[in-house]
C-alpha cells in the first residue's frame, strides 16, 4: 500500500461511520497503539458485518487481537443488534485462525483464490459467529 492509498483509506473512515457502513478503532495497550480492529462492512438491514484486525509485531503474543475481536463482536450483537459477524483470513495466516477460534468464530469453509495480496492470490478461510451462538 502506498502512502496515498493509506491516507485515502484513513480519510474514508469518518464517512463510513456517518453512513453506518463501517467503523474502526485503535487497539491500545498501556497507552500505546498495539493494533487496529474494524467493522469493514456493516449491513444493518441484513444484520451482518465483516470484521478485520491487525496487531503490531511488538505487541503480538499477548492475546490483544482475540480480546479486541471478542469485545467488538459483543458490541456488534448488543449495540448494533447484528445477527452475524464474519471474518476472512489467508489460509497461510495461522495466527488469525487462532484468533477466530479463541473468539468462538466457527470455521465455515475456504474461499479459493479470493484475495489478492502482495505475493499473489490467496485462498481465504471464512469464519463467522451468530448472535445465538453459545
Amino acid at each position: 500500500m502506498t502512502d496515498d492509498e493509506a491516507r485515502d483509506w484513513i480519510d474514508s473512515w469518518p464517512r463510513r461511520w456517518h453512513e453506518e457502513t463501517g467503523a474502526g478503532w485503535a487497539v491500545v495497550e498501556a497507552g500505546d497503539v498495539a493494533g487496529q480492529i474494524s467493522l469493514r462492512r456493516i449491513d444493518l438491514v441484513d444484520g451482518l458485518a465483516e470484521v478485520s484486525y491487525w496487531v503490531l509485531p511488538g505487541a503480538r503474543g499477548r492475546r490483544i487481537a482475540p480480546r479486541a475481536l471478542s469485545a467488538v463482536t459483543a458490541w456488534s450483537f448488543e449495540t448494533l443488534r447484528l445477527h452475524r459477524v464474519e471474518l476472512r483470513h489467508s489460509t497461510v495466516n495461522v495466527a488469525s485462525c487462532g484468533v477466530a477460534q479463541y473468539a468462538r468464530f466457527t470455521a465455515e469453509g475456504t474461499k479459493r483464490g479470493e484475495a489478492r495480496h502482495a505475493d499473489g492470490w490467496h485462498d481465504m478461510h471464512l469464519h463467522a459467529r451468530l448472535r445465538d451462538d453459545a
